[in-house]
């Protein structure tokens, strides 16, 4: 069914009993010319643009829970370009221009809020770096204005610009940055997939990876065994666990990420603000509550629930830069599965294993990629070359050396 404002009315005058499901039910077929596995944000869009743009549509999803029980609804919502690094500032201002077009092309109501995303800086030496940044964005067609301390004041009074121990000295704004709501995009390309024929196979945990003569020719799952001629793993921070049945070792760690959400509150934050000298980032959703989030947890994990000393952490930081939030409650919070990789770049690349391709690595990144990351990784499994948009997110940088490191810190397991 297309939505329409036509289509709204006709189910409104007939007590809404005429809609049809957003998406099929169907029972796994034997074999597909295409298997995604993991059914989030990246694995729908890869599905989608494998229809859409290359006309595969003998294509199965396979997710082990529900649709957006993963990461893709447990994030902070944030969509932003504003790299440095040329492996990475044409990948992510790709991807916010397909997110500018996004509800047009799935026909569904993503929430799509280019609200801006302000960067606060504290310092002479963090004002130079984030110049740089801003003029880097700007040579590449990205938007970016660095701003002074009585322009953000004007954005932003509630901050304390004035804290002796982290005065706001400015800030880099990118206006095209905002948020998308989160479950909304899961829903919209689950959507928009099986409109073009796309089986979303739930409740279908992937036990093992069939290999023969070094090439995949099938997964085994809780639903059979299902052939293929192509897999891509899409399945963020359990991909060591997907690779450890191919017989790989990924260079990636898992780690959980927490988000926050306070009680609802009238409007007091209309952009997104992250903290410079802390790790940091705040913006208020469309139901009035500030959403929230810091540092991951420093332990490896693969459960979805987090630790108290991050709480900590994150409600201290909130005070710093706003401390009138100091007598507002937080509601609830989740965590997310980060598959953190060595530079802090992705990789979206084939494997050694023929017809087995690779989508991994995301770190803090994974939700703002979600239609670029989809739509290379299409091509990627497509044409069986990487697209120019992620080329530079090669598996096998970290043996070579050719590494993306946006932080400029260098590889720091254990301590992203």
């Amino acid at each position: 069914m297309q939505y329409s404002l036509a289509a709204l009315l006709r189910n409104a005058l007939s007590g809404n009993t005429h809609w049809s499901p957003a998406w099929r039910d169907p029972q796994p077929k034997p074999s597909y010319d295409t298997i995604i596995i993991g059914g989030g944000g990246h694995g729908l869009a890869t599905a989608y643009f494998l229809a859409k743009e290359h006309g595969i549509t003998d294509v199965a999803v396979l997710e082990k829970a529900y649709i957006g029980s993963g990461n893709v609804g447990r994030n902070t919502t944030i969509i932003r370009s504003n790299y440095l690094l040329p492996g990475n500032t044409p990948f992510y201002e790709w991807s916010l221009k397909l997110w500018e077009g996004l509800e047009q092309d799935i026909n569904f109501n993503a929430m799509v809020s280019q609200r801006g995303v302000l960067n606060l800086f504290h310092s002479d030496g963090q004002r130079d770096a984030f110049a740089r940044r801003g003029n880097a964005m700007r040579l590449n067609g990205v938007d970016a204005e660095l701003l002074g301390p009585n322009e953000v004041r004007r954005l932003h009074p509630l901050l304390d610009l004035d804290n002796p121990r982290f005065p706001v000295k400015g800030g880099l704004l990118q206006r095209r940055g905002g948020t998308v709501r989160h479950d909304a995009v899961a829903w919209g390309y689950a959507r928009a997939a099986d409109r073009r024929g796309v089986d979303i196979i739930q409740n279908c945990e992937v036990t093992g990876l069939r290999i023969e003569s070094g090439r995949i020719i099938g997964v085994e799952t809780t639903r059979g065994t299902i052939h293929a001629k192509r897999i891509g793993l899409a399945v963020a921070g359990n991909s060591s666990r997907l690779a450890a049945m191919a017989g790989m070792r990924l260079p990636i760690e898992s780690h959980v990420l927490q988000a926050f959400v306070s009680e609802g509150v009238k409007p007091l934050i209309d952009q997104v603000v992250t903290f410079g000298a802390a790790h940091f980032y705040i913006s208020q959703s469309d139901k009035g509550g500030l959403v929230f989030g810091g540092d991951i947890d420093g332990y490896n994990s693969y459960a979805q629930r987090g630790s108290l000393p991050i709480v900590e952490d994150v409600m201290s930081c909130a005070l710093a830069l706003f401390p009138s939030l100091g007598r507002l409650r937080y509601l609830r919070q989740w965590g997310g599965i980060m598959d953190m990789s060595m530079d802090g770049s992705p990789i979206i690349d084939r494997t050694p294993i023929e017809g087995l391709y690779l989508n991994a690595g995301w770190c803090y990144g994974g939700f703002k990629a979600t239609p670029a990351s989809g739509w290379c990784f299409a091509h990627t499994i497509a044409t069986g070359q990487p697209h120019a948009f992620n080329a530079a997110y090669r598996l096998d940088r970290f043996a070579s050396g050719h590494v993306i490191d946006e932080g400029g810190k260098g590889a720091v397991p254990n301590l992203h």
